[in-house]
């Protein structure tokens, strides 16, 4: 193996590592989560994993990351749209699409973000924050882009119900509270 084909490797293997720590944690929490889990769900064998990541915060910050990443291609892939109030109503669409997820286990930086926030050290909460800037960020320009007031506070509003209908639906297991409210907010994007 050339030494180019060892770095490939390793970064393959570094992104299994970030994916399966993304949907670990998303399904069992950081707490309940062991570096073991995580490579047993990587096809990792366990002693590697420390060569990417030494501790289990470095792994939900890998998660955090890969949650990160997941959003840029979900808003990427919708910035290919030609209208903003289309992108928008593509975004709670996919949101919708993973009522099943969302039933079962919330959603996946939210449900993160609010758990880390218990923690009494590590800043990983911060981290969390930062992946949920981002969607807000991205909301907003899109509420810019079609000339509402207030962008910034429509961003809160869409955002803001996503993580409640997730909770909700998770707290519930009632994956219909994602469609119901889903549809409820589409419309509303249809009125502005």
């Amino acid at each position: 193996m050339t030494d180019s084909q060892r770095v490939k490797a390793a970064g393959a293997k570094r992104r299994r590592l970030m994916s399966a720590a993304a949907r670990v944690v998303h399904q069992q929490g950081a707490e309940r989560t062991t570096i073991a889990d995580i490579a047993r769900a990587a096809d990792v064998p366990v002693g590697n994993v420390y060569y990417y990541f030494k501790t289990k915060d470095e792994l939900v910050a890998a998660a955090l990351a890969e949650h990160a990443r997941q959003l840029e291609v979900v808003t990427g892939e919708l910035d290919r749209l030609p209208y903003p109030k289309e992108r928008l109503k593509g975004l709670v669409q996919g949101w919708i699409d993973q009522r099943d997820l969302a039933a079962r286990y919330g959603c996946p930086t939210g449900t993160l973000a609010a758990e880390l926030d218990k923690r009494a050290e590590g800043g990983l909460d911060v981290e969390a924050g930062r992946v949920i800037r981002l969607l807000l960020d991205w909301v907003e320009r899109q509420f810019r882009e079609m000339g509402v007031p207030d962008p910034d506070g429509q961003a809160l509003t869409l955002v803001g119900a996503y993580q409640g209908m997730s909770l909700l639906a998770n707290a519930l297991r009632d994956p219909q509270i994602m469609t119901r409210e889903g549809t409820r907010l589409i419309s509303w994007l249809d009125s502005l």
